[in-house]
Order: C-alpha cells, then sequence, then structure tokens
C-alpha cells in the first residue's frame, strides 16, 4: 500500500504526518528536529514517499491550531492496524468538543463498556494520531490531568489554549 509523508515546522517544533490512499495513520507531536518527527513515525516511514499535496491543508491547520487558532479536524483515518475497541474508544473521544474535556469513565460509557475506564486510557496511550483523536481532552475522574504521550506538559498546554481561545 502506498504510503505519503509529509513534515513541517510549526511554533512549538517539527512535527509530520504518514498516510495511506485510506486516510491518515500517524501523526508525531512537535519534537526538536525532524530526524526525531522520523523516529516517532516509525518503520512505516522508510517505504514512504514524501508528498504534502495528498495532506491538503492539514499542516496549515495544525500550525493554525497550535497559534491557538480553533481548527477542525475532520479528516478521513486509516485506523485499520487497531482493535475494534481502540477505534471505538477514538471515535467517541472524537467527538468531545473543542476546548472541553470528558473522563476516561465517560468514554468507557460512550462505547458500552463502563467498567472499562482502565483499559479506555490504554488505548488513548496508543493513540496513533493525538491531536486529531483529541485524546489531551480526556482528564482523569478527579480533575487531574491522566497520562499523554506528549507528556503532560504538553496535554496542559493544549487543554490552556483551548479553554482561552473558547473563552473558558
Amino acid at each position: 500500500m502506498k504510503l505519503s509523508y509529509v513534515l513541517f515546522q510549526t511554533r512549538l517544533g517539527w512535527m509530520g504526518v504518514l498516510g495511506t490512499p485510506r486516510g491518515l495513520c500517524r501523526l508525531a507531536l512537535p519534537q526538536s528536529s525532524p530526524q526525531a518527527v522520523r523516529h516517532l513515525l516509525g518503520d512505516r516511514l522508510g517505504g514512504a514517499q514524501p508528498d504534502a499535496a495528498v495532506f491538503g491543508d492539514l499542516a496549515h491547520r495544525l500550525k493554525g491550531y497550535l497559534e491557538g487558532e480553533k481548527a477542525a479536524f475532520d479528516d478521513r483515518l486509516d485506523l485499520t492496524a487497531s482493535s475494534p475497541f481502540q477505534r471505538g474508544v477514538w471515535q467517541a473521544t472524537r467527538r468531545i468538543p473543542y476546548g472541553h474535556t470528558r473522563s476516561y469513565a465517560w468514554i468507557a460509557r460512550e462505547i458500552g463498556k463502563p467498567r472499562a475506564a482502565r483499559a479506555v486510557g490504554q488505548a488513548l496511550a496508543a493513540n496513533p494520531l493525538p491531536i486529531l483523536i483529541p485524546c489531551h481532552r480526556v482528564i482523569a475522574g478527579d480533575g487531574s490531568l491522566g497520562g499523554y504521550a506528549g507528556g503532560c506538559g504538553v496535554k496542559g498546554f493544549l487543554l490552556g489554549m483551548e479553554a482561552s481561545a473558547i473563552g473558558g
């Protein structure tokens, strides 16, 4: 299957996106260098071709988002490498509105597995498309941040930025 990628610089560092003809399959959060982004995108990048046109205005929207602009990320995703449970968690997570948060338990209830909050956390930790699948909007039931692949500092920054953009 043909793989394409794009690397681009944002105010927070270098980012990258990997995609197939079915949709986006991996996103690297801001890093200090293009090499660090390539490493995060993984082994599949070796067979991919650089092609910014495949991704339309995604890089522009991500740059704007990180500048504090409200952006929609309704892009097609290729989640075929994930389990049905993970896809369910990620689909529910995509429904969390910009500038709002929900708990791991809320996601578990949304997918019809109210006792699976811990498994929800594990699925979110495996999220290959942070920001596009906004797992930073999922927090612990006690209001604490919980975990985040990009680190809690990045999670707090994204939540604060979104809250400011909507006047929260």
